[in-house]
């Protein structure tokens, strides 16, 4: 899809994200707003709506598959949960590693990535071969922009092997078909379900072979549960620290016997706040298993002081995790001691099924038998 080589606007990339959804089965996106560590964006009403469309009504009903590449400005503290793009739910947010299984030059550390592929790394290191222009080849393919069309690709073989898979289903696979293998990161912790889990790297390297295997067997994940809880009232004074604390067991859109959420899939925290250096703030979440996320870490050219207007921040940490008990988010003024503001607003977004993820079984092969696929991943 050609949309780089001119004026990109909101108009461009919802034409982009919704051409020919029932044809086009996975987006490839290696773009986004400035990797400069100190640029807050996202995409606009129309993109926004496009992703919404997308997974409701792309690959007749079944959903989209948006992959994004997770950003490529680590060199300047950016972090990727301040792109509303790789941040998204409806996206599958993909970073980085290098042939060795080292943490690139390039690579923003955020919550929201949920897997890594190769790339390239430093001087000397073996980059990524694929086309190029002029009808050419090259083997010069670097950053997270050469590793989400490396996972597209073995999405791809997953889908072939199972096109039944919604778009939930796929995000599902992923996680599991990640795994630390050799990957250097001195943030690897584990979550409520015993994932290992970093921040450069999602939940590991994505093994084509098992994602593959499991899409073979996986059984359709149920319809998504959703939970908005407000969690701040009335303005609250951040100073050098703050912590805000929600049991959100009693929410109605938990319970059980309504089909709550029994497993989480991703958690989004939507804040409105002021301070007088936005990249000076740092802002985590800990879950009610005991899993801490942070959500943005310092940013040192951030010196914006608008704060957070409604922005979304999210982590795919907790996948799979419990969500009942007590939530903490943590803010922490890691700067001048003069900074000040406000928390104006904080709404808890849960998003996840009414199964128990953690305990399903690998089921038989469930598309074994069948040789010729419909469009909606039934056998013709």
């Amino acid at each position: 899809v050609r949309m780089l080589d001119g004026d990109v606007n909101d108009i461009v990339e919802a034409q982009s994200l919704s051409l020919q959804p029932q044809h086009i089965d996975i987006y490839s996106a290696s773009w986004g707003p400035e990797d400069d560590g100190k640029t807050v964006d996202g995409p606009g009403v129309l993109a926004r709506e496009a992703f919404r469309k997308g997974v409701a009504n792309g690959r007749g009903g079944l959903g989209s598959l948006f992959v994004w590449a997770s950003g490529n400005g680590g060199l300047r503290k950016d972090n990727c949960n301040c792109d509303g793009y790789t941040n998204s739910i409806y996206t599958l947010s993909v970073g980085s590693t290098t042939e060795s299984g080292r943490v690139p030059w390039y690579t923003e550390a955020c919550a929201s990535t949920l897997t890594a592929t190769y790339s390239s790394g430093a001087k000397g290191e073996k980059q990524i071969v694929t086309t190029d222009l002029r009808h050419t080849c090259t083997s010069g393919h670097t950053g997270t922009s050469a590793s989400a069309p490396l996972a597209a690709g073995l999405i791809a073989l997953a889908l072939e092997a199972n096109p039944a898979l919604t778009w939930r289903d796929m995000q599902h696979l992923v996680v599991r078909a990640s795994s630390p293998a050799h990957l250097q990161a001195d943030d690897w912790v584990r979550n409520g379900v015993g994932r290992q889990v970093s921040h450069y790297y999602g939940y590991g390297l994505l093994n084509g072979g098992h994602l593959v295997e499991m899409a073979k067997r996986w059984q359709r994940t149920r319809p998504q549960r959703k939970c908005f809880i407000q969690v701040v009232y009335k303005p609250m004074a951040i100073g050098s620290r703050l912590s805000v604390s929600q049991n959100v067991s009693s929410s109605p859109c938990l319970q059980r016997r309504s089909r709550g959420i029994r497993s989480l899939e991703h958690v989004q925290v939507q804040l409105w706040l002021t301070y007088s250096r936005r990249g000076d703030l740092a802002i985590s979440l800990t879950s009610p298993m005991g899993t801490t996320s942070t959500l943005v870490d310092v940013r040192p050219y951030d010196t914006s002081r608008e704060g957070y207007k409604d922005w979304s921040f999210m982590s795919t940490h907790y996948w799979d995790e419990d969500p009942q008990g007590t939530w903490t988010l943590h803010l922490e003024n890691k700067g001048d001691a003069y900074n000040t503001g406000l928390l104006k607003n904080v709404v808890l977004k849960l998003y996840g099924n009414e199964e128990d993820m953690a305990a399903r079984q690998a089921a038989p092969f469930v598309v074994a038998k069948c040789v010729l696929h419909n469009r909606d991943g039934t056998c013709q």
